[in-house]
């Protein structure tokens, strides 16, 4: 598979947490040559199987969320939008940002911002809260309230820069949904032992409904979340930041089961695989969280591809991370049965 044009592919889907159909449709698109069978669920989620032959063979799911950071549109002054965010948006980057709103057709709109001109002395070092700024789509009045309750997401173009680089919109978390992609790639030849699920779930940047629904049907036996973790910048903390291109990150905490983190750390070493630990003393941030606690519960574990300026339309990450951990997942599935032991017991 070509990973760069999945990702962008992906990527210019607008897909707001809870509405993820368009994003959904594309990825259902990618996936159906890697597996047995699609389908999506009533919750959105997007699910892919691939069946290993043997009867009452354990189930694996492996998890990357679909939706993208947004913007609800509430109201409107003069024509003008206004917005609340969907999941967690730094007000600070939305200023003179281009958005598109999600009518039929979409259209084009930006976040209006005073020009150095007119504004006072001072208000060029203040940032602007959410509830001081609006979208400007050339709108009249009435057409502006007929917007209400329409979501909207900023516009990022995806772009690839040197080294393998590249920066879009919703790599988080599409970048880990196309490592899934590149993970059942790299063992479509393999035989398996167990049925391997791959989903991409909904509504994780606003409440991880998605995952919860989608394992509470699917009853795995152990599932893996691959989501993004932050890479390191140089205005940002060496503490808990991970430098991009230096491999995939192994979640280690409560929120983990240990047999999952130990047999990723073991597979990694045995294959030469490029990894640093991600020590999470409570909730990981992720999908696994929720899934943890799911029917009578479901031993989970994290992959993180490193991520600079997540949650904005300039998400950059480096396709080398997306290989190392594509390649780290397809060695924990291989031989998962036979090598899991009493960790895959009833």
């Amino acid at each position: 598979m070509d990973i760069s044009a999945s990702l962008a592919a992906l990527c210019a889907c607008s897909g707001p947490s809870g509405r993820e159909g368009e994003t959904a449709e594309q990825a259902m698109d990618l996936l159906r040559p890697l597996v047995d069978q699609v389908w999506t669920d009533r919750f959105g989620n997007v699910v892919g199987l691939r069946r290993c032959g043997k009867p009452n063979a354990k189930r694996v799911v492996l998890d990357a969320h679909l939706d993208e950071v947004g913007l609800l549109i509430t109201g409107a002054e003069e024509g003008f939008l206004r917005f609340r965010s969907v999941g967690g948006i730094d007000p600070r980057m939305l200023p003179n940002r281009e958005v598109t709103i999600l009518t039929q057709p979409p259209c084009f709109g930006l976040i209006a911002v005073l020009p150095p001109h007119v504004q006072k002395p001072g208000d060029s070092n203040k940032s602007l809260s959410l509830d001081q700024l609006r979208i400007d789509a050339g709108l009249t009045q009435e057409e502006g309230e007929a917007l209400v309750g329409t979501f909207a997401v900023p516009r990022g173009s995806f772009q690839t820069h040197l080294n393998g680089v590249v920066s879009s919109k919703a790599l988080d978390d599409r970048a880990g949904f196309v490592t899934l992609l590149r993970a059942a790639e790299l063992l479509k030849d393999t035989p398996l032992d167990v049925d391997l699920y791959i989903m991409g779930s909904s509504r994780e940047e606003t409440n991880g409904g998605g995952a919860l629904v989608g394992a509470f049907a699917l009853q795995p036996h152990c599932f893996v979340a691959v989501d993004v973790t932050h890479a390191r910048t140089p205005d940002g903390p060496k503490e808990g930041t991970f430098p991009a291109g230096k491999g995939t990150v192994i979640g280690i905490g409560p929120n983990i089961a240990r047999w999952m983190s130990d047999r990723f750390i073991a597979k990694a070493r045995e294959k030469d695989i490029s990894w640093a630990p991600e020590v999470m003393t409570g909730h990981s941030g992720t999908n696994a969280w929720r899934v943890q606690t799911a029917r009578e519960g479901i031993a989970t574990a994290v992959l993180s591809l490193p991520l600079k300026y997540m949650h904005s339309p300039v998400e950059t990450l480096d396709l080398a991370d997306l290989e190392a951990t594509a390649r780290l997942l397809a060695a924990f599935v291989q031989d998962l049965a036979k090598e899991g032991g009493e960790f895959l017991a009833d």
